[in-house]
C-alpha cells in the first residue's frame, strides 16, 4: 500500500487568528513580572471552569449575598459533598433494604409476639445486625456491587478534593485577576468576564504562545471537543439514528453512549489526542489511516465488550437511581412524565459551533413554549374520546373512596384502598394529558416558524410540511417526551456495548479521516475543529447564502447551514470580535441586506399591516406572509420582541435596531426606558467604540442585571431575524432541489457515483485501488481542481493561497503520502 495517496486532501487555512507577525510566537516575560497565572499549563481546563463558575453563579440565588463573597465557592463546595452522599446513601439504603428488612413482618405474613402492644412497628422488620451481616456475606452479587461502587466513589473523592482546590484556584483569579467580587459576579455577562481575560492577558500573559488573545481562541479552548461532537453529528458520522422493524427511524443518543463516544476519541487510554489540545502527530499523516482504523476498531471492540461485562452493574444503577429520582416526583405530579424536554441529540443537533453551554440553554429554553404546542396540535381524537371516559369512570369511583373515607376515615384500614386512590388519582391526570384545551386553536406552519427563530435550524422538507405526522415524527426526536428520555437511560447500559461493537467499529476508518482532514492548528491554541473555525470560503455551502464565497467540495460543507448560522451567532454574541476580512464581508452583507429589506418594507407602510397577497419584500414576507412569521410571533411571542421593559411591540423595531448605527440609539433609548420603569436611575452609555450589548454597568447591581438581560434580548432578537431570512433565501434558492439534511442524505455520498466526472476521466488515477471511506469520500487531484478541493501529490497544496495559509497561525495536517 506504499503507492497508495489518500484520498482525503486537506483544506487549506484561509486566514490566520492572530496578529500578523505573531505566528510561532513564544513571550518572554522577565521572573519579576511574572504572577500566579502567568503560563498556566492547560488553558482549557481553566477556562471551562472559569465559564462554569460564572454561568453556576448566575443560575443560583445562593451566591447573590452581598455579606459574604464566599457563597458561591460554597454552593459549588456543598453540591459536591452532596453528590457524594448521595452515592452512598443509593448504595448503601439499597443494600439494606435488600439484606436487612423481613418482608413477612411488613407484610404482616408473619406475627410477631409483643407484651405490650399488638401493633407492628417498623424495629420489628428490621432484622438483627448479625443476620443481616451474614446476608451481605453470603450474597456474592452484593459483594460485587460494593466492591465497584467503593472503588467509584473513592474516585470521586479524590476528584472532590481536586476540584476543591481547582475551585479556590478560580475563585482566587476572579477575585484578584479580574477585579471581581463574588457578589458581583452573579450581574455580570459572560462577554464582561471575556473582555476582561482578553485584558488580563496583556499585563499577566496566561498564555505565552500568543501576544493577544481574541474571543475565538477562548471559545476554541473551552469548547474544543465539543465543536468536535457537533461536527460529526452534523456531517452524520456517529451512529445514532437507525431505522428499527417496528418503530421506523428512530434516534438513541444517551449520555452514557455519549460518555463512551468522548472516552474513545478524546482523553480515554489510547485515545485520539495525547492531551487536551493536540491530536496525537500520527492522526495528521495519511499514509498509516488503515493501521490507525484497525487499532482504533480493536479499541472500540475492547470498550464494547467492558461496557458489556459491566452492564448489570450499571444497570442496576441506572434503575435505582431512576426509582429515587423520580418515584416522588410522579407521585406528586403525574403528568411529568408527559412533559417535554429538548433531547441530547437534539441539543447537538441545533447547537451552534462556538456555542457555550449557558447560550444553548437560553436559546432552547426561549422555543420550548412553542415547541409544546406544536407537539400539542397532533393529538388523536380518538385518543382524546378514550381519555376522556377513562377520566370520567376513574373520576367517579375515585369520588366515591374519597367520600367514604370523609365519612369514616377506618375505610383507609381496608387493605389496597389507599393504593386504589393513589392509582385512581394517577391515572386521571394522565388521561387529563391527553385531553386539550378546547378553547385553543393552533396554526401548525406559524409555530414552526416561532420554533424556527429560537432554535435555527430545521430539514427543508419541514417547512410546507408542518401539518404532516412525519414532520412531528421526526421534530420529537429533537424534542422528546420526559418518559421516553428516561426510558432511553435505562435501556443505555444494555444498547451501548451493542453500538460500539457492531456499529462504531465499522466507522474506525471515517472517524480517522474525519480527524486528520477537519483538524487545523491555531498557534495559541492548539489542534481544533476546522468547522469551529466558521471559515465560508472552506466550509461554507453555496444554497445557505454562501455562493460565490465558498470553494468547498460537498463533502467538506458542512449541513444545513452550519457555518453560516454559527457565524452569525458567534457575530452577534461577541461585537468585539474583529473576524477575517472575507468573514466580516459575509457578516457586513448579510446585515446589509436585511436591513435594506427591513426599510423597504416598512418605507410606506407597517410590516405587519401588509395584506398577505403584495409582500412588499423578502423581509415583509418573513413578518407578514400566510406561512411565515404572522404578528402573533412578534406581537404574541414576548420571547422575541417585548423584550420584558424595553417596549419593543413590533417587528419593524426589532428589523431597525439591526442597523450598526441605529442599533446604539434604539438600545439606549430602551434601556433608558427600562431602568425608569423599573425605578432606577440609567447611567449613560457613552464611547462611540463601545457595543452596548457588552455593557452591563449601571448605579446598582440590580441595574446591572436589568441591562445585561435587556441587551440579550436585542441579541437573540437579532440573531431570530438573521436565522429567518437566510432559512427563506435557502428555501428560494434551493426550490425544486433535493435537499440534503439529516434525515435524507443522499445514497450518492456513500458510493463511487460521487468521485466528480474529471477525476474519473483521469488516466493516471486508480480509483478502485484506493480504500474508501463510506461517509466522507472526498475529491482526488485533477486538472483543474480548485485548490480548497485538492490536493498536490505530495499533500500540500500549490498555490499562492496555500502558501500563504502555511505561514499562518492555522496549519492543517498534512502528512507524506504513504
Amino acid at each position: 500500500m506504499a503507492h497508495f495517496e489518500t484520498e482525503y486532501q486537506r483544506l487549506e487555512a484561509s486566514y490566520g487568528d492572530s496578529p500578523p507577525g505573531e505566528e510561532n510566537l513564544l513571550m518572554h516575560v522577565p521572573e519579576g513580572s511574572k504572577s500566579h497565572w502567568h503560563h498556566i499549563e492547560n488553558l482549557d481546563l481553566f477556562f471551562q471552569r472559569i465559564s462554569f463558575w460564572s454561568f453556576f453563579s448566575f443560575k443560583n440565588l445562593c451566591a447573590v449575598h452581598e455579606n459574604t463573597d464566599k457563597n458561591g465557592f460554597t454552593c459549588m463546595l456543598m453540591g459536591e459533598i452532596f453528590e457524594l452522599v448521595q452515592l452512598l446513601f443509593v448504595v448503601g439504603f439499597t443494600v439494606f433494604l435488600a439484606n436487612c428488612v423481613d418482608y413477612d413482618v411488613l407484610f404482616a405474613n408473619k406475627f410477631v409476639n409483643h407484651t405490650d402492644s399488638s401493633k407492628v412497628t417498623l424495629p420489628d422488620a428490621i432484622l438483627p445486625m448479625d443476620v443481616c451481616s451474614a446476608h451481605i456475606r453470603d450474597n456474592a452479587f452484593v459483594i460485587f456491587v460494593l466492591i465497584i461502587s467503593g472503588v467509584f466513589w473513592l474516585h470521586r473523592l479524590i476528584k472532590f478534593l481536586y476540584n476543591v482546590c481547582c475551585y479556590w484556584e478560580i475563585r482566587s483569579f476572579y477575585i484578584k485577576g479580574l477585579k471581581m467580587t463574588m457578589s458581583e459576579l452573579p450581574y455580570v455577562t459572560w462577554q464582561e468576564v471575556q473582555a476582561r481575560i482578553i485584558e488580563i492577558q496583556k499585563e499577566h500573559q496566561i498564555c505565552i504562545h500568543k501576544k493577544e488573545l481574541t474571543e475565538l481562541d477562548i471559545y476554541h479552548r473551552i469548547l474544543r471537543f465539543k465543536n468536535y461532537m457537533v461536527a460529526m453529528v452534523n456531517k452524520s458520522l456517529l451512529p445514532v439514528r437507525f431505522r428499527l422493524p417496528v418503530l421506523g427511524d428512530s434516534v438513541f443518543y444517551t449520555r452514557g453512549l455519549k460518555y463512551n463516544f468522548e472516552l474513545i476519541f478524546f482523553w480515554g487510554p489510547g485515545s485520539l489526542f495525547e492531551n487536551e489540545w493536540s491530536l496525537k502527530p500520527e492522526y495528521k499523516r495519511g499514509g498509516n489511516r488503515l493501521e490507525l482504523a484497525d487499532r482504533l476498531a480493536s479499541r472500540i471492540l475492547w470498550i464494547g465488550i467492558a461496557n458489556l461485562l459491566l452492564c448489570p452493574v450499571i444497570l442496576v444503577w441506572q434503575i435505582l437511581y431512576a426509582f429515587f429520582s423520580y418515584t416522588e416526583v410522579i407521585k406528586r405530579e403525574p403528568g411529568s412524565l408527559g412533559a417535554r424536554c429538548w433531547s441530547l441529540y437534539g441539543r447537538c443537533y441545533l447547537r451552534h459551533f462556538n456555542e457555550l453551554d449557558h447560550e444553548l440553554m437560553s436559546r432552547l429554553s426561549k422555543g420550548y413554549k412553542a415547541s409544546s404546542k406544536y407537539m400539542n396540535c397532533f393529538l388523536s381524537p380518538l385518543l382524546t374520546v378514550v381519555a376522556k371516559n377513562v377520566a370520567f369512570f376513574a373520576g367517579s369511583l375515585l369520588a366515591v373512596l374519597i367520600a367514604l373515607t370523609i365519612y369514616d376515615e377506618d375505610v383507609l384500614a381496608v387493605e389496597h384502598v389507599l393504593s386504589s386512590i393513589t392509582l385512581l388519582g394517577v391515572g386521571i391526570t394522565i388521561c387529563r394529558s391527553f385531553i386539550p384545551d378546547k378553547h385553543m386553536v393552533f396554526c401548525p406552519e406559524q409555530l414552526l416558524r416561532v420554533i424556527l427563530a429560537h432554535i435555527h435550524y430545521m430539514p427543508d422538507h419541514w417547512q410546507g410540511n408542518a401539518h404532516r405526522y412525519e414532520t412531528r415524527d421526526q421534530f420529537s426526536q429533537l424534542f422528546q417526551y420526559k418518559a421516553v428520555f428516561i426510558l432511553e437511560e435505562l435501556l443505555s447500559p444494555v444498547v451501548t456495548p451493542i453500538i460500539l461493537i457492531f456499529c462504531l467499529r465499522r466507522k474506525s476508518l471515517e472517524i480517522i479521516d474525519f480527524f486528520r482532514n477537519f483538524t487545523v492548528e491555531v498557534v495559541g491554541v492548539g489542534d481544533t475543529c476546522s468547522f469551529a473555525q466558521m471559515d465560508i470560503r472552506q466550509h461554507g455551502h453555496p444554497a445557505w447564502m454562501s455562493e460565490g464565497k465558498t470553494e468547498a467540495s460537498i463533502y467538506q460543507q458542512a449541513e444545513d447551514g452550519k457555518t453560516e448560522l454559527s457565524l452569525m451567532h458567534f457575530a452577534i454574541t461577541n461585537p468585539h470580535w474583529q473576524p477575517p476580512r472575507e468573514t466580516t464581508h459575509f457578516i457586513s452583507q448579510l446585515k446589509e441586506r436585511v436591513h435594506r429589506e427591513a426599510a423597504g418594507a416598512s418605507s410606506d407602510t407597517h410590516p405587519l399591516s401588509l395584506s398577505e397577497s403584495e409582500p412588499r419584500s423578502l423581509v415583509a414576507n418573513i413578518l407578514a406572509g400566510p406561512s411565515t412569521l404572522a404578528s402573533v410571533h412578534f406581537a404574541c411571542d414576548s420571547s422575541l420582541t417585548n423584550n420584558a421593559a424595553t417596549g419593543l411591540t413590533s417587528g419593524e423595531t426589532a428589523l431597525r435596531s439591526l442597523s450598526p448605527i441605529s442599533s446604539s440609539l434604539h438600545l439606549r433609548g430602551s434601556l433608558s426606558a427600562a431602568h425608569r420603569a423599573s425605578g432606577f436611575t440609567s447611567r449613560t452609555m457613552t464611547g462611540s467604540g463601545t457595543d452596548a450589548r457588552t455593557v452591563s454597568s449601571g448605579s446598582s447591581a440590580w441595574e446591572g442585571q436589568l441591562t445585561s438581560l435587556v441587551l440579550s434580548e436585542y441579541a437573540s432578537t437579532e440573531m431570530s431575524i438573521h436565522a429567518l431570512y437566510i432559512h427563506e433565501i435557502h428555501k428560494q434558492q434551493s426550490r425544486g432541489d433535493i435537499s440534503r439534511h439529516t434525515w435524507h442524505r443522499q445514497e450518492s455520498d456513500e458510493s463511487s457515483d460521487s468521485i466528480p466526472d474529471e477525476v474519473r476521466s483521469e488516466p493516471n488515477v486508480h480509483s478502485r485501488n484506493f480504500p474508501r471511506s463510506h461517509t466522507f469520500p472526498t475529491t482526488l487531484t485533477s486538472p483543474g481542481a480548485s485548490p480548497a478541493s485538492a490536493s498536490a501529490t505530495s499533500g500540500t497544496t500549490v498555490g499562492q493561497d496555500g502558501a500563504k495559509a502555511q505561514s499562518s497561525t492555522q496549519r492543517r495536517h498534512s502528512g507524506p503520502a504513504a
